[in-house]
């Protein structure tokens, strides 16, 4: 089986994109001719959480003009792709380089229909060779890597160290263990939880790591979606029994309530970034309480897995030549894996590995962590074993579980009912972004 990368948001949109891309040859895409140079300047598209990276570029290459952009950095927006496919039909407009507000982004960006992304196999070989294979894999769609990740955000396990060490408990290896020690804490501390299920990561958090078969690519047109695979089955026994027992919270780490159950969580599945983003900045956990181990994984497998949460990806555009293109790949150089981002200003551990070692060392000096040295380890050894069987593609899965299993949830109902509304939703998403969905193994 192909396993490639790709994904985005809305069917109606999509259905639009189909019905405008018609302009520029046969897939109005424009042609090899349309390459433009500007003489330098350069235009660059980002969510506002990476205008610090353009501005650590600016400061760093002030020989080269830069027009910036800040886009809708909200998830599931069919705001953006609708603007490419009038690019497309125009033939001009397309920003040099773009920050995509969802990973999704990239499905469309690459699907014929589209076709903005360049194809950065050769352009940025020695760049991509830094990266563990697994922290780029998804990058990788149809054998050429048309992408750069920001950041690797594979998920550890994130606990409280003072609550385990209080109540005599040992963090869990295993998520069977996850599962016996999550129910023990819920019948003897009510009111702790051990996870988040409301957010549109939670599906990646537990599904991607356990291989569940929700995002299985194996061409522009075909996905393999199978729910009743082994591999999701367990996965949504141990959640039917989380949430039966109120071990887990319906809701997402975003949500409202996420900053006072945050200081209620004794232990979760979560990305490298959650240390500083959520449980210090958000959910302000005072320092010295939280720690990181190992990722969980199944006792079964033979060899360990885990998933990712965002990490965020970078796309540069196809259409551009000369000093425009040469000044658009520095750009890219530099956000991937220059310090004076990634290290000095990025709240994610590096994707490349060689800033690796200096971004834990500057998170080794902050002293908010427990147990640095097992964290770093664990965040280090998580980078390396991503899952590769999950693609990015045109439907959002993410979308789809908030849009059934999260409001089944928090009114009441129980997670046996949502996860069969959430497969029925899937597989028809992905049938309206026009999949054939396979569900064999």
């Amino acid at each position: 089986m192909i396993h490639r990368r790709t994904r985005v948001a809305t069917a109606i949109a999509m259905l639009a994109l189909i019905g405008l891309t018609a302009c520029k040859g046969p897939e109005g895409t424009g042609t090899a001719d349309d390459a433009t140079d500007s003489g330098g300047r350069i235009t660059v598209w980002v969510d506002p959480p990476r205008l610090p990276a353009v501005s650590a570029f600016q400061q760093a290459h002030p020989e080269i003009p830069v027009d910036v952009m800040t886009i809708n950095g909200n998830v599931g927006s069919t705001e953006l792709q609708q603007k490419f496919v009038l690019f497309n039909q125009a033939g001009t407009g397309w920003p040099d380089a773009i920050f995509f507000p969802s990973n999704d982004d990239i499905a469309w960006a690459v699907n014929s229909k589209i076709n903005y992304v360049r194809d950065l196999t050769t352009d940025l070989a020695d760049v991509i060779a830094q990266y563990a294979p697994s922290s780029i894999s998804q990058c990788r769609i149809d054998g050429l890597y048309r992408c750069l990740r920001n950041d690797a955000a594979p998920d550890v396990l994130w606990y409280d160290k003072q609550l385990l060490s209080a109540w005599g408990y040992r963090p869990p290896a295993t998520w069977e263990e996850y599962e016996k020690l999550s129910l023990r804490i819920a019948a003897e501390h009510p009111g702790y939880i051990t996870g988040f299920l409301g957010d549109a990561y939670a599906p990646d958090r537990y599904l991607w790591a356990s291989g569940c078969p929700t995002n299985d690519r194996l061409s522009e047109r075909q996905v393999h979606i199978n729910l009743t695979d082994p591999r999701c089955t367990r996965v949504r026994d141990l959640l039917d029994h989380l949430v039966g027992a109120r071990a887990i919270a319906p809701a997402g780490i975003f949500s409202p309530e996420a900053a006072d159950l945050g200081r209620r969580l004794v232990m979760s599945p979560g990305a490298v970034w959650w240390g500083s983003f959520l449980f210090r900045d958000t959910w302000k956990v005072p320092p010295g309480r939280i720690a990181a181990a190992a990722p969980l994984h199944w006792a079964a497998d033979p060899t360990p897995f885990t998933s990712s949460e965002g990490g965020g990806l970078w796309g540069f555009s196809r259409h551009i030549k000369g000093t425009q293109l040469a000044n658009t790949l520095t750009f890219a150089r530099f956000v991937a894996a220059d310090p004076r981002w990634q290290v000095d200003l990025s709240v994610g551990l590096p994707g490349v590995g060689p800033l690796q070692q200096p971004w834990l060392d500057r998170q080794r000096q902050a002293g908010y962590l427990a147990d640095f040295d097992a964290a770093a380890a664990a965040f280090v050894l998580a980078s390396t074993i991503v899952r590769p069987e999950r693609d990015y593609t045109r439907y959002n899965t993410g979308t789809v579980w908030t849009h059934t299993v999260t409001p089944a949830l928090t009114s009441g109902r129980s997670f046996a009912h949502a996860w069969t509304v959430f497969g029925e939703r899937l597989v028809g998403e992905a049938r309206s972004f026009g999949y054939t969905v396979h569900n064999s193994a």
